[in-house]
């Protein structure tokens, strides 16, 4: 949905609203923009576990709303990007959807589409994004410049035309981000590859479990059994040993229940000791 678009039938703002623990805003301005990309970002966890499931992906916003607002999940960027978008155009803001590219190696052609974000023009155009994982809580003005957020370094640069790079860095690290256009984006080239990160064994996303949070300063990850905690003072890692442990951390420290939390769990722990050997 973009701007214009009409609202659809199913979407319930206030249902919304509620679930992130926010309120309907005085004006569709820059500081209510960035208090609900923080009230989306702390209740809503970016994750993949449809997909771990061998599940279609979610298209329809009435799905996406159902799964995200009636049953307390979370989803990835298609998913959740798709909803935010709705939920602003319907509170008056101008929304585009943009196609982004993550780096992941290959060529630009393999890898379009592989991410979905959004342009809001207030006073100027902004990148908001609810379905990065985390690193970003506040709309960031499309312009070339660096800031930080939280544990992160960010960086945008202009590249030619009308594309643009988002990095990301903690500390001495490598940087990750994805490439993105500010026009609106191909609905088919953003269909085709949501649908082949679903299905493909070359997706990262069917070969690994991932579920994130962002709260404040603090980014929570578990990426299959590895639960990582990163703060602007450090990084901390913790294996997780059972099912049990993981739909606790599921609750406690996403607020999600995990579906299926025994097939999820002998999906990540045969991962984990392909990855890196058994014992």
């Amino acid at each position: 949905m973009v701007s214009g678009s009409p609202t659809p039938a199913g979407f319930d703002r206030e249902g919304y609203l509620r679930r992130i623990g926010a309120a309907t805003p005085a004006r569709a301005d820059l500081a209510a923009l960035g208090a609900l990309m923080r009230a989306h970002l702390h209740h809503v966890p970016f994750e993949n576990l449809d997909v771990q499931l061998g599940q279609d992906p979610l298209v329809a916003v009435d799905d996406i709303f159902d799964k995200v607002v009636r049953r307390g999940r979370g989803g990835w960027c298609y998913e959740v990007n798709t909803l935010f978008g709705v939920l602003l155009a319907d509170l008056g803001y101008a929304v585009t959807r943009l196609s982004g590219d993550v780096r992941r190696g290959g060529d630009a052609i393999e890898r379009r589409g592989n991410h979905l974000c959004l342009r809001v023009d207030l006073d100027r155009p902004y990148l908001v994004d609810v379905g990065f994982g985390g690193s970003i809580t506040a709309p960031v003005a499309i312009e070339p410049g660096t800031g930080v957020d939280g544990p992160y370094a960010i960086h945008l640069a202009h590249v030619g035309d009308n594309r643009w790079t988002f990095d990301e860095v903690v500390g001495e690290g490598a940087s990750f981000g994805f490439d993105f256009t500010t026009g609106a984006a191909d609905e088919g080239i953003l269909d085709a590859m949501r649908s082949a990160l679903a299905r493909e064994d070359w997706s990262p996303f069917v070969q690994n479990l991932v579920i994130q949070v962002r709260r404040g300063d603090t980014h929570w990850t578990l990426r299959g059994r590895v639960l990582t905690r990163l703060t602007p003072q450090g990084k901390t890692k913790r294996l997780l040993e059972s099912a049990d442990e993981m739909a606790a951390v599921g609750q406690d420290i996403f607020g999600m229940e995990v579906p299926e939390v025994e097939r999820l769990w002998r999906r990540a722990a045969d991962r984990h000791d392909q990855l890196f050997g058994v014992g």
